[in-house]
Formats: C-alpha cells, sequence, structure tokens
C-alpha cells in the first residue's frame, strides 16, 4: 500500500475522563466542604456532652456462679461411684438461665431486697397524675394498685436483671442495674444466693420423697420375694430336681453327661484299637515285624532275635568254606528259618490279642450308647418341670433384685435427707462488690461515637451530594483542575485549555526552540499547537500527535526508541557537566503524558537489576507480581518497571505472557510508554531486532528518537526495521539541536518522516 510522504495529524480528542471521585479529587471535594462537616459534627459533639452530663449514672453489681456437680460420695451408691457425672452442656447452662429469671425467684428476691416501696421501681409510689388517673377510669390502663405489691416492681425488676452464660463456659453471670450501688451489689449477690437456695431445696424435696416412697414399699416387696423363693424350692423338690455340685444341674442331666464322656472315651479306645492292629497286619505281610513295637518289646522275641542273629553270624562265616549243600549249612539255615516261623507266630499271637481287645471296647461302646439313649430318654422327659422351675427362680430373682435395688435407693435417699448432704450443683465464685463507676452512661465512648458517626455521615453526604447534583460536572471538573494546578505550580501561570485541532496533512521535523537550547522540538502547523509541560523541551507537537489515550477504556501503547546517537549525545552532555542532560527527551514525554492520566515506563532492554530486585523480565516469567515491579519514579507521578534480573530471552521466548502483561497493564493505566535502546556492542542491543519484532505489532505509536539527518542510512534501516515489526504508527523525533533542513527532505524522495498510518 503506498505511503503519503507528508504525515497526517489528527486532532486530538477531550481526555478520557474515569466515573465517580478518585481518591485525590475527594480530597479536595472535602477540603472544599469542610464548613458541611465541621458544623455537625461539633453539633454532635456538644448533643453527647450534654446528654452524659444531664442522664442519671447507673451502677450495675455483677456476680458470678460456677455450674458444677457437688454431690457427696457418701449419697452416691457403689456403682454410681464407679461412674462418671455426666458433664454440664449448653443446654443445660441455658437452662439454668431461665431458672435464675424465673418469676417464683423474683418475687423472693423483691421480697428479700425490699423493692415493694423504692420509688425506682414501684411505680405505685409515683404520684398518679391527671392524665392517667382518667385513662383509669375509662378502662384505657389498669390501675397498679390493684396488682400484688410483688407483681407491680417484677416488670422493673427483669429490665434491670440481665443473666447470661459467660462465653463457652459453665459460669453464669448475674448482672443488677440501679441507680444505688449498694443495691446493685446486694441484688446481683441476693439473687445468686436465692438461685442456689433453690436447688438445695430442689434436690432436698426430691430425696425426701424417694425415702418416704421406698419405705413404704420395701416391706411388701420382701413377702413377695420370700414367696417367690419358697415356690421354687417346693417345686423343685416335688419334680426330684435336685442339683449337685456348683453347676446346680439335675441328678440326671448330670448322669446322662457322665454317661456321655464315657461312651466318647469308649469309641477312641476302639478306634485306636482298630487302628493298631489294621497297621500290625499290614506290617506282617510286608515282613517287617521287627519293626512292631509291641513284638519288639516283648522279652522272648528279643532272645529269639539275638539268637536269630547268632545263627546268621555263623551262616556267614562257615559260607566261606562250605558249599549250600553242606550238611552244616542246611543246619544253620533251619535254625533260621525256624526263628523266623516263632518270630511271626509270636506276631500273630500279639494282633490277635489286640483284635479281643478291640471287640470288647466296641462291646462296651454299644452297652454304653444303651445306656446314654436310656438316659436321654430319661431327661427328654424331665424337661418340661425344668422349664417352670427355670420360670420360678426367674420370678424370684426379678423380685430380689428389685428388693435390693429398693434398699439401696432407700440408703441412699435417707443420706441425701439429711442435713447439708446434698449441696446445690453451683456455687458462688465472684460476689459482688459495690461499684464505684457507672456503667452508663460511659461518657468517652459516647461522645467519640458520636462524633466519629457524625462525621462520617457528613462526609458521606457531602459526596453524596456532589455525585447526585452533577455527576457529569464533577467528572468533567476534576480533572480540569488537577491539570490546571500542575500546570500552574511549574509555570506561575494559569492553565490554557487545549484548542481543538482539525485534521490536516503537514510536515514534521525536529529544529531547535527558540532559545537555541539543545532541546527537541516537533514543529507543526500554528494551529496545531497545544499547551505544553514546562521542561526542558517542546512537546507540543508530538502530544498532539499522540492524542488521547486509548479508546474503551484501554491504555495507549506507546514504544519509545532511542537510537544509538541520542544515547551517545547524552553521555557527551553528561561528561560536560551539563545539568540539565539529566532530562532526557523520554522523562520530559513521561512527565506530560502523566499530566492526562495514569503512566507507567516499561525499560525493555535496559541494565539487568541487581540480584535482589525484580523486573519486567521476572514478571512474565512468573517470577514476581505487579505490586513486586511497580515502582513510583522519585519527585514524579510516573511509574516505573524495569528491566528485570532474568535473560532477555524470556520477553521474546514467552511472547504470550508478554502480550498478557501489556494487557493487564493497559486495563490499568492510560499510557503505556515502553523505552527501547539502540545499544551497539552490547547484548542489549543485540536483542532489539528480536524484542522488536515481538512488541512492534502491539503498539499503537512508535516514537524514534534520533538526531540523525533524514537521508542517514543508519536511521532509514532503524525506521525500515521498526515499519517491518508492524508499527501501526512511526513518529520521528529530535533529541537535540540541529541546523535547519529544507523542505525538500520531505518530499516524495524521502519517506521516512511520515505516519506508518
Amino acid at each position: 500500500m503506498p505511503r503519503s510522504p507528508l504525515m497526517s495529524v489528527d486532532p486530538p480528542g477531550p481526555p478520557q475522563l474515569e466515573a465517580g471521585l478518585g481518591l485525590a479529587q475527594l480530597g479536595r471535594l472535602l477540603r472544599r466542604s469542610w464548613r458541611s462537616i465541621v458544623i455537625p459534627t461539633m453539633v454532635a459533639g456538644v448533643g453527647a456532652v450534654t446528654f452524659v452530663q444531664m442522664v442519671s449514672p447507673r451502677y450495675t453489681g455483677e456476680a458470678k456462679v460456677l455450674l458444677e456437680s457437688r454431690e457427696a460420695a457418701f449419697a452416691r451408691s457403689t456403682q454410681e461411684r464407679g461412674e462418671q457425672v455426666a458433664p454440664i452442656d449448653e443446654q443445660a447452662v441455658a437452662s439454668q438461665v431461665q431458672v435464675v429469671m424465673s418469676r417464683d425467684l423474683a418475687r423472693e428476691a423483691i421480697r428479700r431486697l425490699k423493692l415493694v416501696g423504692n420509688a425506682e421501681f414501684d411505680p405505685a409510689v409515683a404520684e398518679i397524675g391527671p392524665v392517667r388517673r382518667l385513662l383509669m377510669m375509662i378502662g384505657a390502663t389498669a390501675n397498679p394498685l390493684e396488682r400484688a405489691p410483688e407483681d407491680r416492681v417484677l416488670e422493673a425488676y427483669f429490665d434491670r436483671l440481665l443473666v447470661y452464660a459467660a462465653g463457652k463456659s459453665r459460669i453464669l453471670s448475674v448482672e443488677f442495674r440501679s441507680k444505688d450501688p449498694e443495691l446493685a451489689a446486694l441484688a446481683s449477690n441476693t439473687i445468686a444466693e436465692l438461685y442456689i437456695a433453690s436447688l438445695e431445696a430442689a434436690k432436698t424435696d426430691t430425696a425426701r420423697y424417694a425415702s418416704t416412697w421406698l419405705g413404704g414399699n420395701i416391706e411388701t416387696l420382701r413377702t413377695r420375694v420370700a414367696e417367690a423363693e419358697a415356690k421354687v424350692e417346693v417345686y423343685r423338690a416335688r419334680n426330684g430336681l435336685i442339683g449337685s455340685g456348683t453347676a446346680s444341674q439335675p441328678l440326671s442331666a448330670q448322669q446322662l453327661g457322665e454317661l456321655s464322656t464315657q461312651l466318647s472315651q469308649a469309641r477312641s479306645a476302639q478306634a485306636d484299637l482298630a487302628g493298631r492292629v489294621k497297621l500290625i497286619k499290614e506290617m506282617i505281610k510286608d515282613g517287617r515285624v521287627f519293626e512292631i513295637r509291641d513284638v519288639a518289646n516283648n522279652d522272648v522275641i528279643r532272645r529269639m532275635v539275638e539268637q536269630r542273629v547268632t545263627l546268621r553270624g555263623q551262616l556267614a562265616l562257615e559260607s566261606r568254606t562250605l558249599l549250600p549243600a553242606h550238611p552244616r549249612i542246611k543246619e544253620l539255615k533251619a535254625q533260621v528259618a525256624d526263628l523266623d516261623s516263632q518270630i511271626r507266630s509270636t506276631a500273630e499271637r500279639v494282633v490277635r490279642t489286640m483284635e479281643n481287645d478291640a471287640r470288647i471296647a466296641e462291646a462296651r461302646v454299644e452297652s454304653l450308647g444303651a445306656a446314654v439313649d436310656a438316659q436321654r430318654d430319661v431327661v427328654s422327659k424331665g424337661n418340661s418341670s425344668e422349664v417352670q422351675l427355670r420360670a420360678l427362680e426367674r420370678e424370684a430373682k426379678v423380685q430380689r433384685e428389685q428388693l435390693e435395688s429398693y434398699l439401696s435407693r432407700y440408703r441412699e435417699a435417707s443420706a441425701r435427707d439429711a442435713e447439708s448432704a446434698t449441696p446445690a450443683d453451683a456455687r458462688i465464685v465472684s460476689r459482688a462488690v459495690v461499684p464505684k463507676t457507672p456503667s452508663f452512661p460511659k461518657k468517652v465512648p459516647i461522645i467519640a461515637l458520636a462524633v466519629l458517626m457524625a462525621l462520617l455521615l457528613s462526609m458521606g453526604g457531602v459526596v453524596a451530594r456532589h455525585l447526585l447534583t452533577d455527576p457529569g460536572e464533577v467528572r468533567r471538573r476534576e480533572p480540569e483542575e488537577a491539570a490546571g494546578t500542575d500546570a500552574a505550580a511549574s509555570t506561575g501561570m494559569a492553565a490554557v485549555p487545549p484548542e481543538p485541532v482539525p485534521p490536516r496533512e503537514v510536515a514534521m521535523e525536529a529544529s531547535p526552540a527558540p532559545e537555541q537550547t539543545q532541546s527537541a522540538a516537533l514543529h507543526l502547523a500554528p494551529s496545531t499547537a497545544l499547551a505544553s509541560v514546562p521542561g526542558r523541551f517542546d512537546l507540543d507537537g508530538l502530544l498532539a500527535r499522540l492524542g488521547t489515550n486509548g479508546s474503551d477504556g484501554v491504555g495507549h501503547r506507546i514504544l519509545f526508541l532511542e537510537a544509538a546517537d541520542v544515547l551517545e549525545h547524552h553521555v557527551v552532555l553528561e561528561n560536560l557537566g551539563d545539568d540539565a542532560a539529566s532530562e532526557t527527551l523520554l522523562d520530559s514525554l513521561a512527565e506530560a503524558l502523566a499530566a492526562r492520566g495514569r503512566t507507567v515506563l516499561l525499560d525493555l532492554n535496559g541494565p539487568a537489576c541487581g540480584v535482589e530486585d525484580v523486573g519486567l523480565t521476572d514478571l512474565v516469567a512468573d517470577e514476581a507480581d505487579f505490586l513486586d515491579v511497580i515502582q513510583r519514579v522519585p519527585g514524579s507521578r510516573v511509574d516505573r518497571i524495569q528491566r528485570g534480573y532474568l535473560d532477555l530471552a524470556v520477553l521474546t521466548e514467552q511472547r504470550e505472557d508478554l502480550d498478557a502483561t501489556l494487557d493487564a497493564l493497559a486495563q490499568a493505566y492510560d499510557w503505556i510508554l515502553c523505552r527501547l535502546r539502540q545499544e551497539e556492542g552490547t547484548a542489549e542491543g543485540a536483542a532489539l531486532p528480536s524484542l522488536l519484532e515481538v512488541v512492534g505489532g502491539a503498539m499503537d505509536t512508535v516514537v524514534i528518537a534520533s538526531n540523525r539527518e533524514a537521508d542517514d542510512n543508519e536511521l532509514v534501516g532503524l525506521y525500515t526495521l521498526v515499519e517491518a515489526s508492524g508499527g501501526r504508527r512511526i513518529l520521528v523525533a529530535r533529541g537535540r539541536a540541529v541546523a535547519e533542513m529544507s523542505d525538500r527532505a520531505f518530499g516524495s524522495d524521502f519517506e521516512l518522516r511520515r505516519s506508518a498510518a
């Protein structure tokens, strides 16, 4: 798309104003309306002082009662002594509060304190006026003299009595208010004593009633227990259910148990013998007669074995010299075979003996089984009698246990009925003392609260009235007053409101100011001049080109690129001792933008921070928060975010996080001024192209500060680099005085100093 060689100057719109009141505007509003705040506050203070001086003081007496179990140990049964007493819960404490405030206790306290006839509590003491007499005649109000004396005082009594639980504890606070401090303390102590006395009386009455009732029923219960136990014994003897031993079982059941035991033993012996016979037969069949224990333990067999061993030794000896057909060899073999036959016969006799024992055990098992079956029939026949006997025993047992329980409770009730044997489950832990200072009114807190409330309400009324009267005018006037105040403070002159700038095509160049100082100036047509911010630079033209901050409440993003020659020129001025050199074009621009709205200055490729400091790179890398990196420039209204401690590669590698950071700043600030430096021979300067590629397209305006000539290759290359990064609008400004340039430099042959829009 072809570009025009001239720059299009857009008319600056009115500054975007915030809805409502800011802190600075609120302070000015309150200072202007100080009379509307101070007068109501003083009136409220005087009224509070008058009130606390005229009202009659009242004193509060406080007694504290602790709820706890105080039952004497000797008055409790043995079983109850081993049990843990249940703790008093919140519901029990709340119930005791209502007991203290009961009407019966109130009437007794009124009589003890002699409140009837006291002008503070008894309305009948005061003289009845004609109006009240008339109301009493027509029935509109009750006659206080018709009520009982204590009932007339009840309303005033309860109005001055306060009983509550202290926090979540088991302590009841009994407070009583009165104009007489001695009466307040006496009433608190009297109410606490009456409450404890009522608890003691209630426990004593309960114990006395229990002992009387139990004493009348114990004798009757004893007769019933004796009759029940007699029935059990008679029935047991009649049905032959006589037991023996500790188990007290019937004889038939005991005999059945013994027979069952013998039967089990006989069956075990039979099974053992049968198993042994079977095993010995198998061993004889396998030729392992000598392994049978009963055979090996026989003395005859042992001697035969010894002879057999001797004969086999002789046979082995003779076999060395004689042939098997020799008579001696045959004799020895015959003797050995005879011994083996005798051993086998002995083993078979052992087997037959065990078989006989097994048959005897079998017969015993059969006999015992028949006896068990017969005894079982006898036991089954006696079950019905046993069931009836158990029923009689249970009834007798229940009667006996009830009698023992009545006796235990009777002894307990008798012990509690004794004097001072049943202390109340509460005691006074703090008695009320005569108060020296009144509880009402609290003079200092009442006066302070009245003054504070009047101050807050008057301030709120001033702000509400100001906003509701003309909120649009307030929002328009406050920024103008702030800007005018700043301009007047620096120049000593009244601020001049900006004039509208018509859109037109003008050439933009850098030339020295009229005072021939080394400052930058942007010369536009005379009709485009704005009121400049006093300082080292004339910024009217540049501010006019920047216009207002972003639309829709989003801040205007400006990339300020300082060329290498501007940085070198500034260093030279500092070395020459120029005091004004400390103020750069960027500083002046930031201050000018701060006068228009909230401004933040971001250092993209400046020097790295120290180890303990954080900045932009740390914020993008999520190593720091916004509150940690945003700092206020000393003596200025400009906020600043330095480069950071981490490497610049974070900004290019985490491009999405950088965009999110810029978006967040745009929501909070009106002007976001990003600084880039073209430093040759440094790592920061080498990162310039990559940083331009990242942030160039995200900027609304790019300002190049350079002192080079318009046809300088370095300046042309820098402009091309910015244009390639996607900058929407590119402006060029000089940072020092140079010779005048002809208008030919801005002709069609050179398209550098122009708007990128």
